[in-house]
């Protein structure tokens, strides 16, 4: 089945950054695990490291025991791909990236508040690695989707990533749209 999140990220990093190699859904049997998306832009001799969680009516929300979960779950995911990056990937400039689109606002008080768990996890990771994590969220997780519909209005053949290629249509479709006979 496809999974739209992780399509979008393979074709933002195939198409707009160029990159020569793209994985979905790789396992890793060492680190026993699976990173969504994995993309190698050879010229540039860069890797990119990629989890994607599209949560929508809860913002980024990983459950455990029906409590919040997502600075362990995140935490422990990066944690997986860090070092299976650094140990297939040496000589690579390494960019870990989390792209879910929707992280919701709370007040700073509130005991569950998904901004500060970005801010956790990113902490986490540097203390541990040395790392940051690029969160793709929100306005930027929308900057990127804009950066796609540009560049396929501009492209006049057959893409062949169908989330691109949809978005594609749409842009096509605009200049037709209340033109009929």
């Amino acid at each position: 089945m496809i999974n739209i999140g992780e399509e979008l990220v393979a074709a933002y990093l195939e198409y707009i950054k160029g990159c020569e190699f793209v994985q979905k859904n790789l396992y890793t049997p060492d680190t026993q695990g699976e990173i969504d998306v994995v993309a190698i832009n050879l010229k540039q001799k860069s890797v990119y490291i990629c989890e994607v969680a599209i949560h929508l009516t809860t913002g980024l929300r990983y459950v455990k025991d029906r409590q919040p979960n997502n600075v362990n779950k995140l935490t422990d995911k990066f944690s997986k791909d860090i070092d299976y990056a650094n140990k297939y990937f040496e000589g690579y400039e390494k960019y870990f990236m989390l792209w879910t689109p929707i992280i919701k606002n709370s007040r700073e008080s509130s005991k569950h508040n998904q901004f500060r768990d970005l801010e956790e996890i990113n902490k986490n990771i540097r203390q541990k690695y040395g790392v940051e994590i690029d969160f793709i969220t929100n306005d930027r997780f929308l900057d990127c989707l804009t950066e796609m519909r540009k560049y396929v209005s501009n492209e006049t053949k057959d893409i062949k990533s169908p989330v691109l290629r949809l978005m594609q249509i749409e842009e096509y479709l605009k200049s037709h749209v209340g033109n009929t006979a």
